[in-house]
């Protein structure tokens, strides 16, 4: 009888957590740096690309003003020089786009993995089985059987 009782004592006293990660990351300086920074980075490519499109509208009306008066091979070339004009923009647009996600997923990469081994330290330190993170949309997470640990992981963190 009491090796039947010695397992449920033991699931007895596990632990379960649970936080918000999400709640968490946005309290950090971190990502509010990395947010800046991303903002930044997506204007200074958008002034790029403006830049490059008023290049492009201006070459685009002189070619028009002047279309009836150039000769063949001269038009034909301008016409060629605004289609590379226009393909180099559709590229850089397409570059600024990816290196705006790589920046984007690498800073929150580091921030992600920051918040992770902060909630693993919490759930080591405190004896929890599992710690679920309710940002993810878990279903339901009962509030009495689960210890709600955000706070324990936002002071491991340094946030208030």
């Amino acid at each position: 009888m009491l090796m039947m009782l010695a397992p449920m004592a033991a699931s007895a006293q596990a632990k379960f957590g649970h936080v918000n990660s999400q709640e968490i990351i946005q309290a950090m300086p971190e990502f509010t740096k990395a947010r800046t920074d991303i903002e930044a980075l997506a204007k200074q490519y958008d002034a790029d690309l403006k830049g490059m499109q008023e290049e492009i509208q201006k070459k685009a009306e002189a070619l028009e003003k002047e279309q009836a008066t150039l000769p063949a091979n001269i038009k034909q070339r301008r016409e060629q020089e605004l289609q590379e004009m226009y393909q180099k923009y559709q590229q850089s647009a397409q570059d600024n786009q990816q290196a705006l996600a790589k920046e984007q997923s690498e800073k929150m990469q580091a921030i992600t993995t920051k918040v992770l081994d902060a909630i693993k330290s919490v759930g080591q330190t405190d004896g929890y089985v599992y710690i679920m993170d309710i940002a993810g949309g878990i279903p339901y997470i009962s509030t009495t059987l689960s210890t709600d640990v955000t706070a324990k992981v936002k002071a491991k963190l340094g946030l208030k």
